[in-house]
This record gives structure tokens, sequence and C-alpha cells, in this order.
């Protein structure tokens, strides 16, 4: 019988570990960090400088040549709370760390990609730190015709700018709005009103003790 201290022999997942030494023969210095969950996926950090040559050479190189999507993340607590906390009650204590999830962050926001090499089907997500003070990385529509509405997008709800796209206008929100939805400091003033997902009016059902006549409810009792 196996002791308690005996620890589980960890899983190791080949196929991406071959993957990740060849990626970092390719990119070298400019992969800061990465993260192989077994059977499941690949998560590469890249320097904000390489990101544009980083992804370049991944479709070149590792026949990376399928792009999924592009968005970002704000890592940032929400300073409102979350939805579901009752507004009759104090406030509570919350944890403003931020936590940059898989392969981490240096920064609040971060730009990810997701693409695949569409001959092994591995896919593999690549993110990038932008800058707390004016966010802004390079554009990929160069690389992914496809990524061009995908930074349009992340540009109006996160207020990244991406360097060389050459249309980054609204397709959701007025020209003149301000703010950037997405992003975790936007007030949501509708649930700041009616506390997400909202307190259901209920009327009361046929023959209950709260029922009202229609009479009553016309102003005719």
């Amino acid at each position: 019988m196996s002791s308690n201290s005996e620890t589980a022999t960890p899983v190791v997942d080949h196929e991406r570990e071959r993957l990740l030494e060849a990626i970092k023969g390719s990119l070298g210095d400019s992969l800061v960090e990465s993260h192989i969950k077994p059977g499941d996926d690949l998560w590469i950090r890249v320097s904000t400088e390489s990101w544009q040559a980083s992804v370049q050479k991944l479709r070149d190189v590792h026949s990376f040549d399928y792009f999924g999507f592009l968005s970002a993340i704000d890592w940032m607590p929400s300073p409102y709370g979350r939805g579901e906390d009752d507004p009759t009650e104090p406030a509570p204590v919350r944890d403003t760390t931020i936590r940059s999830g898989y392969a981490g962050g240096d920064t609040r926001m971060q730009v990810f990609i997701r693409i695949v090499n569409s001959t092994t089907h591995f896919g593999i997500t690549v993110k990038v730190d932008v800058s707390d003070s004016a966010p802004s990385v390079d554009s990929l529509v160069s690389i992914y015709a496809g990524a061009n509405w995908h930074e349009r997008e992340t540009h109006e709800m996160f207020g990244i700018n991406f360097v060389g796209h050459n249309d980054l206008r609204n397709m959701y929100l007025p020209v003149d709005f301000e703010g950037h939805p997405l992003r975790k400091d936007f007030p949501l003033l509708a649930r700041m009103v009616k506390p997400w997902p909202g307190i259901v009016d209920v009327e009361p059902l046929p023959g209950g003790d709260e029922e009202v006549s229609v009479d009553a409810k016309d102003g005719d009792a």
C-alpha cells in the first residue's frame, strides 16, 4: 500500500513539451513565460516589443496558420464589487490583488490571441502585456487578416491601441461615447441601480391574498 506521504506522478504532455521547446528555440528571449496544461492547452507570454514578430514566427515557422480570435482581459478586480453582492449589507472587504492567470503578467491588461496549426490541430494561446498608462501593441492584421475587426472591438471595449491598424472605428458604440465598457473600472450604472441579475417584480397569482381587482388597478374602485 502506498503511504499518504507519496505524491501522484505528474502528468507530462510530451507533444506539447516538444512543441514548447521548439517555440523557445525560435522566439528566444522574446518568450517571457509559458504554461502547459497536460492534455489540454499551451499558453505563452511574449514581450510587448516582440508581439508582432513573435506571432509572425509562430505562423511561418511553426505553421499556426489558423486564426481563431483576438481579445483582451482586464485582470484588475472591479472596484464596484460583484453584481451578486447584497446592496443592503455592508460592502465586503475585497482582495485588490491583480492575478494574471496562466503564463503570468506584469500589467493590468493583456491582449491575447488564439491560433491553431490546421495540420496537427494543436492550438496555442499567446499573451502580451500592454502598458497601464498608454495601452498599445502592434497590429496583427498584416499577419492574419481576420484580426481586423477583433482589434477594432478590443480597441473600442478596452481602449487598447493597435499600432498599424488604419481603421479603428467603433463598431457598437457612438463615436462620442466616453469610456471603455469592458474595463473593470467602467461603472455599470444599471447594476448600481438594481443589483444583477435584478430583483424580479413578480405580480401576485390570481386568488392570492395580494390580488388586486382590475377595477382597483384602473382607479375605478
